[in-house]
Parts: C-alpha cells; structure tokens; sequence
C-alpha cells in the first residue's frame, strides 16, 4: 500500500490552487509528490508542477482546520443555485468568478491532451455540478437564492450528467448555449410526474 504523504507534502497539496491545482513548494518537495503519482511538473516552460486527479482526491480528503482564533476563510465554489448562505455579489464576486473561469480554461489547456481549450478536462469531469455552474456564473446566469429566480445545477443518477434548472424556458435556453460554447452536450428534457423542463448536461468527448 501506498504510504501517505508526509505532513509537509500535505500543506504543500492542501495550499494548491482549488480549481488550477498549481503547486508551490521547494523543489524536493514536489519531486516527491511526482514521484507518488500526486504531482505532475509540466512540460511546458516555466515547468510548474499541478496535483493530479489522485492528488485532488487526496486535498478534497484534508478536512479544513476550524480554530475560533483563525480567520474564517473560503475557498472558491461557483454557485450552483439555491444556496442557503449565498456568497456576496458585487465586484469582488465578478472578479473570482473570472480568475476562476480563466483557471480553469487553463487546466483545460495543460490537461486535455491536445491542449484544447473548448472541451472540458478531466478536473470537470470528476467535479460535474461544480465545473457546470462555474460555466454558467462566469457568462453572467443568475443563480437561484433566496427571493432570486435563477438556475441550479443538480447532481444526477446519470454517470457525467447534471440537471440544469431555470425558471422559465428563455432562461433555460440561454443555459444550454452557454453550456455548449463552453463545452458541453446539452439538451431538453420534461420530468414526467412534474412535467418540469430541464437541462441534462454532459461534457464533450470530442
């Protein structure tokens, strides 16, 4: 059995980019993560190094310290709708949503083998209802929350699949092309005991 990273090697992964994976650390540091299969240094300059998918699992397993004396500080999360402690919007939400959206354009270029920036990466595919929402935030979708109308992302039964919902069908249209230009298969279905219209939405292959 694989041993488990050092506690150096742990706050180098927990302190990892949330949605990019980019590493820092002392260069021993990191060659050992890359040797555990955690890590990957990238083959082009400046050469970075970024978690792998067993790498993400292992930071998504690090639970987060929750000390009265420390600060309560949040990592990013794209809205999925229906929040009940929604984060603030205002300027400094438009610029995360941004930074993230860029992150993860970049995952995609770094990631997907040929360097393809139009179809989601493997990060998405294992983190669905996040990496759908961040699409439809970053291209200005209003989430649901509170009084607010607006979409929610929704896991599914299905494997690589999430329900999109909206308020009414302008909106839910809107979505669907939004998910497209970003990548993703989407198309218009009616739950049959509520006769809802949704979204289900996968990411392309090719």
């Amino acid at each position: 059995m694989t041993r488990p990273p050092t506690a150096a090697q742990r706050r180098v992964i927990e302190a990892a980019d949330p949605v990019t994976g980019r590493l820092r650390g002392t260069p021993a540091q990191l060659a050992a993560l890359v040797k555990r299969g955690l890590a990957f240094r990238h083959p082009r300059p400046p050469h970075d190094h970024f978690l792998t998918p067993a790498g993400h699992r292992v930071r998504e397993a690090i639970p987060e310290p929750r000390a009265e004396s420390q600060p309560d500080t949040e990592v990013f999360t794209a809205r999925v709708g229906g929040e009940e402690e929604p984060p603030v919007s205002g300027p400094a939400r438009l610029r995360e949503v941004h930074s993230a959206w860029q992150g993860l354009l970049e995952l995609r270029r770094m990631t997907n083998p040929d360097g393809a920036v139009d179809r989601p990466c493997g990060w998405e595919r294992t983190h669905l209802v996040r990496a759908a929402a961040l699409a439809l935030e970053a291209a200005g979708h209003r989430p649901a929350g509170g009084d607010t109308d607006g979409y929610r992302v929704r896991a599914t039964p299905q494997p690589e699949a999430v329900a999109v919902y909206a308020p009414d069908a302008a909106t839910l249209a809107a979505c669907a092309a939004t998910l497209r230009e970003a990548g993703w298969q989407a198309g218009e279905y009616t739950e049959p005991r509520t006769r809802t219209r949704f979204l289900l939405a996968s990411p392309r292959r090719v």
